[in-house]
Formats: structure tokens, sequence, C-alpha cells
């Protein structure tokens, strides 16, 4: 989704506020009514549904230039929180001010292509965690992450830096902790990708795309696109 000078300025017009948001810290719980929606400025956020015994799985992960819960602006209410996995600072945009930019029909067009991107990555994910194996999983993902990062400047193709967990990527890729360690070794060991200090190396792009079924085009990474 490319903005242009204008589009961008109105967007920074429309904000009201810049907050820092600690890691590891609830921003949104499910079910509270918003009137805002937050744009990641730094960091990363995620969404979260955590089942009966506290045990959540990531069903989203934003980077910088997301709009995180846009869709609340329809919705009013997320079935979801929303929480930062890393230090963040986000940019507040009250939905009252949401209005005066969805007046300009063409930046309208581009915030609802931004919705609509959401729900193609959440295809994506379910995907991903239905059809593929662990190590396809894990391959998928940081392909993905890979992508999204080179689309806003935050990876040269090859190497990017993604300050998650091993728990956090189990999480997102639905295995355990001690799975996640086992796939890693073995992602390092096919000469596929190395993933150590919150820094990723993709060693054959190619190759792991291909261990993850990973096709961008669900991305929509055409700047013509929106």
């Amino acid at each position: 989704m490319m903005l242009d000078p204008a589009e961008h300025a109105a967007i920074e017009k429309a904000v009201s506020e810049i907050k820092i948001v600690p890691a590891r810290t609830v921003m949104v719980e499910a079910g509270e009514t918003l009137r805002h929606s937050a744009l990641v400025i730094d960091g990363l956020m995620g969404r979260t549904i955590s089942d009966r015994d506290g045990l959540r799985q990531f069903v989203g992960l934003h980077l910088p230039g997301d709009f995180v819960d846009l869709h609340s602006y329809a919705l009013s209410q997320l079935e979801h929180d929303i929480a930062s996995v890393t230090h963040a600072r986000v940019a507040i945009v009250p939905h009252d001010r949401i209005h005066a930019l969805v007046a300009d029909t063409t930046l309208a067009r581009k915030l609802w292509f931004a919705t609509l991107l959401d729900a193609a990555m959440h295809r994506a994910w379910l995907f991903r965690l239905g059809r593929l194996d662990a190590m396809g999983r894990v391959a998928h993902f940081l392909c993905e992450t890979n992508a999204r990062l080179r689309a806003v400047g935050l990876s040269d193709g090859r190497r990017f830096a993604l300050d998650l967990t091993q728990n956090d990527l189990a999480e997102i890729c639905g295995v355990t902790s001690i799975h996640m360690n086992r796939i890693l070794r073995q992602l390092r060991e096919e000469g596929l990708c190395v993933v150590r200090s919150s820094h990723v190396e993709i060693l054959r792009p190619d190759w792991l795309a291909a261990r993850g079924q990973f096709d961008a085009s669900y991305l929509y990474l055409d700047p013509d696109a929106a």
C-alpha cells in the first residue's frame, strides 16, 4: 500500500498521541470498546487469543507501518487481545478522525486495502497452521516476515532483525518451545536459515520458500496493488 506525501500528512495530522508500550504488555483486551486505532511506529505488536488455561495463540503479528486494529473502526470491539511483543511505539488515531480520512475516497480505498490485506494474511496463517508440518510452518513464517520487512526497508532480502523469543516463535507456529529448538537447529543444519540472537539470516531463500510452500502473492507487494 503506497501513500503519497499528502496522504502521509493526513494520517500524521489525525494522530492524537504517540504511545509507548512496554514489551509483553496487553494494550487492548478482547471485548473492550474501542474509540481509536493504533499504527505501529517501532517494535512488534501481536494479536493473541488465550485458552481457558491461559495459554495463548498468536493470530497475527504486526510490524512497523502496520495498523494493528484498523478494523475496530467498523467493529468497535475485537474478539482478541492486542499486546506488545517487544518495546513498541504506536500512533493513536481516534475513530472520529478516521471519519475525516475516509472522506477522501482514494485514501479510504487504501485504508480498506489495509484491512483486506490483514484478512489475506489471516487466511495464509490458517493454511500454515492447518496444512504444513512444523518445519514448514516456521519456514513459511520466516519467509513472510522477510518479505514484509523488505517491503518497508527493514530487510535486505536475506538478513533482518526479529526480536522474538524461541517461545514466541513456538506460539506463532503452534509448536512447543522444545520442538521449536529442534526445528531451528534442523533449518541451520540443512543450510536454509540461521536464527540467532534476535537476528535471522536466510541462506537459501528459494529453498526456504519451497520448504514452507511460501508464495508472496497474498501480501500484494506490488506498489500499484492499492
